[in-house]
């Protein structure tokens, strides 16, 4: 087709802010690189996002924007693909919509990477085989590390609200704003957005179902290997965590910069790189208003989203994360000793889930079910609890060059059967075979995924039908097929609820990766844990 023919036939859509073009693949429109804020640079670094104003002519939307900017990968790994380039400048979506939709269900994709990394425009993240169920997808950008949730005294001063950092979240949220607003001019139902997301996209989708900012722009939320864990408070030192303004400041004089107007005057790679080398981690910041309080509280109280949530974890998740593992102990003797030292009363039952006799496994299987299991069942269980239905899955799905690397069902490894995008993988991905084993596998996930996003209840054709988790504690077991179960891992759950439970109630613990043999002593306090 010559340029001119394919010019004819881009789609263009009127937004309330000016008309977009986008272009036609596999005969679906595809809409790339749309701001949906202004750019947060220089004065407006460290602010919420701004609103895109309305512009002139067309505005052509046939490429991806730009990555954020994050620390450079310097030894790469299994996750590791080519975004650049990269710039401040990345407040963009990408929009794949069927070309006759109407009042479409619309799915948004929150990316992963520790809240450090990734962009929307990963090929693991092409979005053309879901809507080619009639759904359409957006993926979104958000800002990231320092960049995307520094707190600082400063910032807060000159906040209207008198908080700082979220602005990553702030982002998602105007990104959620927009996708209201305008989603319908591609044929999408704005009452019907689906949040989703993978590990921090996860983390993501916790913050947006327990911010009131983002009450009322999602109908339903879906968080795969999502980990609830302790989030610094903005001016106090809670639950083993510093304030983090206080976080801010540290970081600001390990970079020479003690104002904010030094921190806006560095380069912004240069000063991402450089907050990543003084030990920065971006996480939430529980500010009593954009996230009002621990996120373990919001979902205990209910007073998180009340809608249909799909959540589940894969069996291998830290054989590719082993940094969040402790190393193993000298042997099995003092593994033991040292988790009944840590676990008192819970002991028995810790060793009964994870023996010493078995101790590689176990302290695999202990960080994957303290940070993504109990989480998984945590959501769904409280989502019941609020009567809105709520769907489990365990991913324990594996073939030969995961298996043969040790990687059976390792994170984030259900992503390319839920996009349908196993030759899209990274270089250093275990290859997918082009099998019909797998071929079914990712059918069946893009046909849950989908359908929940349709309707709030996952269903495939073909495949074996998905109870929600009720009464009966039911989940799906995506192993060599999918097959629906109940019980998931039983007494796993019980263990790291009550373990969490006596941490909240501590005041001085954090919960997160610190589980197993290097566990703080976890002694009985009374609290109103559910």
């Amino acid at each position: 087709m010559s340029s001119t023919a394919q010019a004819a036939t881009a789609p263009i859509v009127i937004t309330s802010v000016g008309k977009l073009q986008g272009k036609v693949e596999d005969s679906l429109h595809v809409f790339k690189g749309i701001p949906y804020a202004l750019p947060p640079v220089g004065a407006a670094r460290w602010t919420p996002p701004a609103a895109q104003p309305a512009w002139t002519g067309i505005k052509k939307a046939d490429d991806f924007g730009p990555a954020c900017i994050q620390p450079a990968t310097l030894v790469p790994n299994l996750y590791t693909s080519d975004i650049k380039p990269t710039s401040e400048d990345c407040l963009t979506l990408n929009i794949w919509a069927p070309a006759q939709a109407t009042k479409a269900p619309v799915f948004v994709w929150i990316h992963g990477g520790a809240l450090v990394k990734g962009a929307s425009k990963e090929r693991l993240y092409d979005g053309a085989k879901l809507a080619a169920q009639g759904v359409i997808v957006v993926s979104i950008n958000y800002r990231l590390g320092v960049l995307g949730y520094l707190a600082h005294p400063e910032l807060s001063a000159e906040s209207k609200r008198g908080i700082s950092g979220n602005y990553g979240l702030l982002d998602q949220i105007e990104a959620l704003r927009w996708v209201k607003a305008n989603i319908a001019a591609f044929g999408g139902d704005p009452a019907n957005v689906t949040i989703a997301g993978e590990s921090a996209g996860g983390l993501s989708v916790m913050y947006l179902m327990a911010s009131p900012d983002a009450r009322g722009l999602f109908a339903k939320a879906i968080a795969e290997s999502a980990y609830m864990i302790s989030t610094p408070e903005l001016k106090q030192s809670r639950h083993g965590e510093f304030a983090a303004e206080a976080i801010g400041q540290k970081v600001a004089a390990a970079l020479g910069a003690p104002t904010l107007t030094a921190l806006r005057a560095l380069d912004a790679n240069k000063l991402t790189e450089a907050a990543a080398a003084a030990g920065y981690s971006p996480f939430g910041t529980i500010d009593g208003q954009i996230l009002p309080k621990q996120l373990v509280e919001v979902f205990d109280r209910h007073e998180q989203a009340p809608v249909p949530l799909l959540a589940g974890f894969n069996s291998g998740e830290i054989r590719s994360l082993t940094f969040l593992s402790p190393p193993k102990l000298a042997s099995a003797t003092e593994y033991e000793t040292v988790i009944r030292d840590r676990y008192l009363d819970l002991a028995d039952d810790f060793l009964r889930h994870y023996p010493a006799a078995q101790m590689q496994e176990s302290i695999f299987a202990t960080t994957r079910d303290a940070l993504y299991g109990w989480t998984a069942e945590h959501l769904v269980r409280q989502q019941t609890a609020l009567g809105q239905p709520a769907f489990l899955y365990f991913f324990d799905h594996g073939y030969d060059a995961a298996d043969a690397a040790n990687l059976h069902a390792f994170h984030a490894s259900e992503i390319p059967y839920v996009f349908g995008t196993a030759g899209r993988a990274p270089p250093l991905w275990p290859k997918v075979p082009a099998t019909s084993r797998e071929a079914r596998m990712s059918d069946a996930m893009i046909g849950y995924w989908t359908s929940f996003a349709r309707s709030g209840k996952p269903h495939a054709t073909n495949e074996a039908d998905w109870p929600a988790f009720g009464t009966t504690h039911a989940y799906m077991n995506f192993a060599d097929t999918p097959q629906a179960a109940e019980h998931l891992l039983p007494g796993m759950y019980e263990l790291h609820q009550e373990a969490v439970c006596r941490r909240l109630a501590n005041g001085t613990q954090p919960w997160n990766w610190n589980v197993g043999i290097i566990s703080p002593k976890l002694v009985q306090v009374k609290s109103d844990c559910p």
